[in-house]
């Protein structure tokens, strides 16, 4: 008897995670393969979170969690342009916890769900547990979406749901006036949904920032995902949101609800207090890899690497194929021998495949370290 969902066996465990646990193998190995910021958590979050246990605020919260907290995000966004109210934005344990419960709620068995073909890897895994089918979309080469092949997939396949992240887990795009443009012209006439992956809003490099759901004639059929974990470096502390319309947002909270019941009650009090009173902190952490982002490109493009220069995140997506071998063949051979941990490409997708991730969300010195191994590796590589 197979006792497993036949949907939980298509998925595996991610390849971002599989190359970090393998660095415990290898005690003098420096990893640049998680998206964890080397800063510590704000102190008034930490008090902030000290405080609620103090005064007992442990219960469950409101579903949808605290108003407090929904009341400053719908504040915050409309720093970006995006406007929803508070009963528009949800809780939720992480941003990973609002991409499975948007999926849940959307997708019967078979949907269609476009995505990139370079693209974190919990949308496919998440499509494939509700027995949804993920389809690709190409990208131009320097990652930005390849319109024409996207309008050709959307009239063949005619897709529930369309997934944009931005900026981008692995790659560093970010989406410009034009794209987004281009991309409401391609979909405002179509009965799309489309999950917009905003997690590293506050680390959008650019000077202006662009969303799908800053055009008010499709924002009801706009999902954002967004959190706290990277602008605050509060990842294990899992909180996130997530803003839809509330005909959509009806459905997703009866997943919510049944999967987590609320978020954590102190640490929703430790987001309002960050958001409310720690965005110079942040701002100063994003500043930060800023330093760290032109620091690591102009190694790379000094060691000959062919890279883009990432505008978002804290991720950069070199490409290896110059190599003559495969991403996972790079990756263990470099941690193996040079003591270095990097994600392979093919982590995110078979368009990643001939590529590399870096997270350059460690310290500068462990940067150092970590691209004078790469450097030595190589070498020897040439050799």
């Amino acid at each position: 008897m197979n006792y497993f969902s036949s949907n939980v066996e298509k998925i595996q465990i991610s390849g971002i995670r599989r190359f970090f646990n393998k660095v415990a193998q290898y005690p003098e190995a420096i990893s640049l393969t998680v998206g964890q910021p080397d800063f510590k958590v704000p102190k008034e979050i930490k008090r902030a979170m000290i405080e609620a246990l103090e005064k007992d605020m442990t219960g469950y919260t409101s579903n949808i969690g605290i108003i407090e907290l929904r009341t400053a995000i719908s504040e915050y966004l409309k720093g970006f342009d995006i406007c929803y109210s508070p009963d528009e934005i949800c809780i939720t344990v992480g941003g990973s916890e609002g991409i499975l419960a948007v999926m849940m709620a959307l997708l019967n068995p078979g949907d269609r769900v476009l995505m990139p073909e370079i693209a974190y890897p919990a949308y496919d895994s998440c499509v494939k547990l509700v027995d949804g089918i993920s389809i690709a979309y190409p990208l131009k080469a320097d990652f930005s979406m390849d319109f024409e092949a996207l309008e050709k997939l959307i009239i063949t396949h005619e897709p529930k749901v369309l997934v944009v992240s931005y900026p981008s887990n692995p790659t560093g795009d970010t989406l410009s006036k034009e794209n987004r443009d281009r991309l409401y012209q391609l979909i405002k006439d179509k009965q799309i949904i489309v999950l917009s992956d905003e997690m590293y809003s506050a680390l959008s490099f650019e000077e202006v920032y662009y969303s799908l759901a800053q055009i008010e004639d499709i924002k009801d059929r706009i999902i954002v995902v967004g959190g706290f974990s990277k602008t605050f470096s509060m990842t294990g502390l899992r909180i996130g949101y997530l803003c839809a319309a509330p005909y959509l947002m009806e459905q997703i909270i009866k997943i919510h609800q049944y999967n987590v019941t609320c978020a954590p009650s102190i640490v929703q009090w430790g987001a309002y207090k960050g958001i409310t009173d720690c965005l110079a902190e942040a701002e100063e952490m994003k500043q930060e890899f800023i330093k760290r982002r032109d620091y690591v490109y102009k190694r790379l493009v000094k060691l000959g690497f062919d890279v883009n220069y990432p505008k978002g995140a804290f991720y950069i997506f070199p490409s290896i194929k110059s190599f003559g071998i495969s991403s996972e063949e790079f990756c263990e051979r470099l941690l193996r021998e040079g003591q270095v941990a990097v994600v392979p490409g093919s982590a995110f997708g078979d368009g990643g495949e001939g590529y590399i991730r870096i997270s350059f969300a460690y310290s500068m010195k462990q940067l150092e370290e970590g691209l004078n191994r790469l450097e030595g590796w190589i070498q020897q590589f040439n050799k």
